[in-house]
């Protein structure tokens, strides 16, 4: 039941005919974790939070930088230098006191991740290095977890949902990390501030509507955002039967960490 507090919150949801009280307990049920409390994670996290999800798990080993801010927007001033599942903590219970909010200030690596997403219905991917993108998405695959992947670069942003054994996933699309230095990091190209709102915001919508199951999530599709055109494309995408980890025959059974291992999870 909710109470007189909780049916005024969510009220514009339960007069949703998509979403109504029955929905909400399935959001207020909910587990969503997001890896990454920076430029994806802080939306994705604001918005599961205003929107009810019952527990939320917040994975970041790093501290708040002044140059989080420009982009990171559960982060303020007064917390460079707490670390950012503390500040983000506090956020997310500054909106929404109902929600639970599990924080695990570590780097993930092969020998813990499967044990804490084991634990929750939906992951985020708010990573921005790939040695971290292949190891969600191959726990999330080896753990039958949806996930949604994120990417952001300079103006440019994409994302896409995988909902393992039913549709395609990372390494269909890319079977192994490029070469060190192939391709630019934020820090190194840069990234306009609100891009990750865009995708971050995707993201959370992903999770909400895999909590609710309504609608039509973005399996089997990556979408593509060009901020300076103002442009969204998708682009479809096939399972390969010659994926090493959600394919016909399977090389990879066991996690394992790719290079840059102990920045494994370094975030947006």
């Amino acid at each position: 039941m909710f109470t007189d507090d909780q049916i005024e919150r969510y009220s514009r949801h339960i007069i949703l005919k998509e979403v109504g009280g029955k929905g909400q307990q399935r959001l207020l049920g909910g587990r969503v974790l997001i890896i990454g409390a920076g430029g994806l994670g802080s939306p994705a996290a604001l918005y599961l939070a205003a929107a009810g999800v019952g527990t939320i798990g917040i994975a970041d080993a790093d501290v708040v930088d002044l140059s989080n801010l420009q982009r990171q927007i559960i982060h303020h001033t007064s917390d460079v230098g707490r670390p950012k599942v503390h500040s983000a903590r506090e956020r997310i219970n500054a909106i929404n006191p109902d929600v639970t909010v599990n924080t695990y200030h570590t780097w993930l690596n092969a020998g813990n991740i499967a044990g804490i997403i084991r634990e929750y219905d939906f992951v985020i991917d708010g990573t921005d290095n790939f040695a971290a993108k292949f190891l969600i998405n191959d726990a999330c695959v080896l753990e039958g977890k949806p996930y949604s992947h994120g990417g952001i670069l300079q103006f440019l942003g994409q994302t896409m949902t995988v909902k393992p054994a039913e549709s395609a996933c990372y390494r269909c699309l890319v079977q192994s990390p490029p070469p060190p230095g192939a391709i630019p990091t934020c820090a190194e190209a840069g990234v306009i501030g609100v891009l990750p709102g865009v995708i971050g915001t995707l993201q959370a919508t992903e999770a909400v509507k895999f909590l609710l199951g309504v609608g039509t999530l973005l399996a089997d599709r990556m979408l593509i955002y060009d901020a300076l055109e103002g442009d969204f494309t998708k682009v479809e995408i096939t399972r390969n039967p010659d994926c090493p980890v959600c394919g016909d025959k399977p090389t990879i059974s066991e996690l394992r960490d790719e290079r840059d291992a102990v920045n494994a999870c370094r975030m947006q």
